[in-house]
């Protein structure tokens, strides 16, 4: 039983799947700030339904790729290139996570639900096979893995259809605030997963992946991280700019955005793994972060 949790938290990629699902609940709590109604008991169900969504995708994901997996260190123990699971055990849990996942966030909100099945979608089925063939796979899965924002959201409000049966909630309140959540996520991505690339550089090349700009790691990639870290400065400031983020939220997502762009400044100079490693960790506090100060410093749009 033990080694099967541990497969299990391998096959999900637990520590990715909880970060997703973070980002998924603060925004539901985001969402039901502004409608001004916080049911806690549809915030647990879209915690468990994200947390199998997120799940579904990720074991797709390690089924598609389990051949790579054998030849990365990082990748060798996962369950499948071990042999620990069988390829329809990981099918079995992986379509049984997808489905009720999906039918728990359908029960909230059908656009929660909609969103899911194509982040599933986009991240299993178009992201995975493009690692292999071309750097533009960090752009596409960059849309999956910035839709944990709007599904958060949205699941906060009850639907009717497509629309929203909350009248008293504005257009921007259903527009605005979700998609530029959905726009520090996506932005947020690109030196996240450019420094991954860049320190995991030899392990990717043993699979066949291509996931640094130039796919080599050169000054034109060190330079696309730089760029891409110093556009989480005006990135941060857009809540502010459109009326629901808040002075300390503010403070807090330049300092972010500025020590992004110092360590993506060090990156040129140096373009050593350690200095990709500063970029990452800091990416790695930079969202949750974020996310939660917004948390406390949102202001509902009228």
């Amino acid at each position: 039983m033990k080694q099967f949790i541990s497969d299990f938290n391998k096959l999900v990629k637990l520590r990715l799947t909880l970060t997703v699902v973070f980002s998924a609940s603060i925004s539901f709590l985001i969402g039901a700030k502004q409608q001004g109604d916080i049911i806690w008991i549809n915030w647990l169900i879209l915690t468990i339904g994200g947390f199998l969504i997120t799940g579904s995708a990720n074991g797709f994901n390690e089924i598609i790729e389990r051949d790579l997996d054998k030849l990365m260190k990082r990748t060798e123990d996962r369950p499948l290139p071990a042999g620990r699971m069988t390829t329809g055990q990981a099918l079995v849990l992986s379509l049984f996570m997808g489905i009720f996942g999906t039918l728990l966030l359908v029960r909230l909100n059908f656009l929660a639900g909609l969103l899911s099945v194509f982040a599933i979608i986009l991240y299993a089925f178009v992201y995975t096979p493009l690692k292999q063939k071309s750097p533009i796979a960090v752009f596409v899965g960059a849309f999956p893995g910035a839709l944990p924002p709007l599904i958060g959201y949205y699941a906060a409000f009850k639907s009717a259809g497509f629309g929203f049966e909350y009248a008293a909630v504005s257009e921007a309140a259903i527009v605005i605030t979700p998609w530029v959540l959905f726009l520090i996520q996506f932005f947020w991505q690109f030196p996240h997963f450019w420094a991954i690339a860049w320190v995991a550089d030899e392990d990717y090349k043993r699979a066949g992946f291509r996931l640094l700009p130039t796919t080599r790691k050169d000054t034109i990639s060190a330079w696309m991280i730089f760029i891409s870290a110093v556009l989480m400065v005006p990135v941060g400031v857009l809540p502010m700019y459109y009326g629901f983020g808040g002075w300390v939220f503010t403070v807090v997502s330049l300092l972010g955005g500025l020590l992004f762009a110092y360590y993506g400044f060090k990156h040129i100079k140096e373009m050593t793994d350690a200095t990709a490693k500063k970029v990452m960790f800091t990416s790695f506090i930079y969202l949750p972060l974020t996310q939660l100060v917004l948390l406390f410093d949102f202001i509902p749009l009228k």
